[in-house]
């Protein structure tokens, strides 16, 4: 499978595209998502490639609701009843925290001794799910060091456009051409956060809709890739 791997400080997160899964049709071909209308026998072999990825971690995954809480696993069985929250941390080196995306962004956090994954659209960047999952991280572990962060594909500010009700939720960010570039935005409320470094992989999922899902540039008939990230 192909996927784009981003090193953190003893830590590894992995961001994957539409490429090397078993699906078809509009969820060609590493459809991730447990709630889309693909089959579910091929969601559950991808995501078997993809846990295989991440050395035969168990993916520990929410059911993201576009919110801000953060899952805190410790000894809490991942395949049991999905929680409903938008991002998840751990300590465990036999899990990989992972969220599902097709334009939201797909956010790692890494310290050391602890990982986690982030889901964030507009509401949740808008809400606070970032400083959330930054404040998660340390409960768990980081032993004060400094965290790090990736920022995986999503809508860009050259395709994402918004209207009045979502850009007054970003006062001081300015438009172009009525476009949010959320990606500045995570950057700065992670910096804000206390967050020490910021990478973005620099991909846009709507300019790029045959390597990557995207639901705005599907008309919303579309998989998701994932965003997953373990101690390495």
């Amino acid at each position: 499978m192909t996927g784009i791997r981003v090193e953190l400080h003893g830590a590894v997160a992995l961001f994957t595209g539409r490429d090397g899964g078993v699906s078809t049709g509009p969820f060609r071909s590493l459809n991730l998502g447990l709630w889309t209308d693909d089959a579910r026998e091929a969601v559950q072999e991808n995501r078997g490639l993809v846990s295989d990825a991440a050395g035969g971690r168990a993916l520990a995954q929410a059911h993201q609701v576009h919110g801000t809480e953060v899952v805190r696993w410790g000894d809490d069985d991942p395949e049991g009843a999905l929680p409903k929250a938008d991002g998840g941390v751990t300590a465990r080196d036999d899990l990989a925290p992972i969220v599902l995306t097709a334009d939201c962004l797909p956010i790692a956090l890494a310290a050391p001794g602890a990982v986690g994954m982030v889901h964030a659209g507009w509401r949740g960047l808008a809400d606070g799910v970032l400083e959330n999952g930054v404040r998660a991280l340390r409960e768990v572990g980081g032993d004060g060091g400094a965290i790090h962060a990736a920022i995986g594909p999503g809508a860009g500010g050259c395709c994402y456009e918004v209207g009045d009700e979502v850009a007054a939720r970003f006062p001081g960010w300015a438009l172009r051409r009525r476009n949010l570039d959320l990606k500045a935005v995570a950057a700065r409320r992670l910096a804000d956060a206390g967050v020490a470094d910021v990478v973005d992989v620099g991909r846009c999922t709507m300019c790029e809709p045959e390597t990557f899902f995207s639901h705005r540039a599907s008309g919303g008939l579309t998989g998701r890739q994932g965003g997953l990230v373990w101690l390495s």
